[in-house]
């Protein structure tokens, strides 16, 4: 069973990682994707990969989420051939590590332009074709910060925080359209930027790398770091129409990790 058939879907941060998993998982289950992130040798190779199952035709856009006004541009050229997207995933690489009081200005500027700026510009784009088809899909793939915030990620905190709350007032507003709004908080997943987190954490303790992924495991009921594809799971769910009444959430995806409800 196909959960995703004949629905089209836009993937963000998807040459690797969470995003490049939730693209190939999405197109197992039979949806059309549209792959969405700055490094274009990497999306040739991710689309090839995707198959062709059933004739459906894969392709890609090239965007860096740095530069809004780029993305944007790229949508009105772009969209009215390839409208109605059904499904838009939310997704890109966290900001750098670091205490939140050294953080300069500039820091929540970027990150604000590549998560929240990015991601309404995408909504807003997208959404006049989910309402004629009476049929949307918006993902969201955040962080557990939003109900626990992260030593060491201040401003990444912060940014989460505002995502969660946008997603949730846009959930009350498009419901009545048949469109719902969900995150996706994962918890530490075998990613480059958790290795990246995991590094940085080592130099600044003066323990060995293999030590601190030994405490973070310890730090997980689970014993074990996730992957990509449980991440891609959860969203495959929320994506289809068995989640069609669940609109609003957070839904953490991280071994147990979070010590709150």
């Amino acid at each position: 069973m196909e959960l995703l058939e004949g629905k089209k879907a836009l993937v963000c941060g998807s040459s690797q990682g969470i995003g490049r998993a939730i693209a190939m998982h999405f197109a197992d289950q039979g949806a059309e994707v549209i792959l969405l992130a700055r490094n274009e040798p990497a999306l040739k190779l991710v689309c090839g990969e995707l198959g062709t199952a059933h004739g459906r035709k894969h392709s890609y856009l090239v965007a860096d989420f740095g530069h809004p006004d780029r993305l944007r541009q790229l949508l009105e050229e772009r969209l009215p051939e390839i409208l109605p997207i059904h499904i838009l995933v939310n997704n890109t690489g966290g900001p750098p590590g670091g205490l939140l009081y050294e953080a300069g200005i500039e820091d929540f500027t970027e990150a604000f332009n590549r998560h929240l700026v990015c991601s309404h510009i995408l909504v807003q784009a997208l959404l006049p074709g989910m309402r004629r088809e009476s049929f949307g899909r918006i993902i969201n793939i955040v962080s557990t910060s939003v109900k626990q915030p992260i030593p060491g990620l201040g401003v990444s905190n912060t940014v989460r925080g505002a995502m969660a709350n946008w997603a949730k007032t846009l959930a009350g507003e498009l419901a009545p359209f048949g469109i719902t709004v969900n995150n996706i908080l994962p918890g530490a997943t075998e990613t480059a930027r958790l290795r990246a987190i995991m590094e940085a954490k080592a130099r600044s303790s003066n323990k060995s790398i293999d030590g601190v992924v030994e405490q973070t495991k310890r730090s997980i009921p689970l014993g074990r770091f996730g992957k990509p594809e449980e991440i891609a799971y959860a969203a495959g769910f929320l994506a289809s129409d068995l989640a069609s009444y669940i609109t609003g959430i957070n839904l953490p995806v991280d071994g147990g990790r979070t010590m709150s409800l």
